[in-house]
């Protein structure tokens, strides 16, 4: 047992290292196509992720023994690294605090329904695509 959590562990820090440098990438760039009003980057990387480990629970469920080393590299790992909800939470208290309170409102409203009508939508996608249960 502990060489099952030793190589689950391993997977995550891979998967994070991934997931952190994506997320890096992906601010990045659209910090240069889309400039600093709105936070982009945290949104788009928040609204990946949702829809992602939507997919990624339904596509990797009764996928037996392997599938806990994907959840591992995947969701905790990669996702978990890429998604950035203390982010948001960190640029709602800066807009709060900047008096952009309107602007506040609309950012986090629009991630919280956007992002769970994702995670709902990756996960019905996953079933229609995921092959029988081996």
């Amino acid at each position: 047992m502990p060489a099952i959590w030793w190589h689950q562990l391993v997977l995550v820090m891979l998967g994070g290292a991934l997931g952190a440098a994506g997320r890096h990438w992906l601010g990045g760039v659209l910090l240069r196509h889309l400039g600093s009003g709105f936070p982009w980057g945290t949104f788009a990387a928040n609204m990946f992720g949702s829809f992602a480990i939507g997919f990624l629970a339904v596509w990797l469920e009764g996928r037996g023994p392997s599938a806990l080393y994907w959840r591992a590299f995947l969701i905790v790992g990669v996702l978990g690294a890429l998604t950035t909800w203390s982010s948001l939470m960190l640029e709602c208290l800066l807009m709060a605090r900047s008096e952009r309170t309107p602007m506040l409102m609309g950012y986090l409203g629009l991630s919280l329904v956007t992002g769970l009508a994702l995670v709902w939508v990756g996960a019905r996608f996953a079933g229609i695509l995921r092959p029988p249960v081996w």
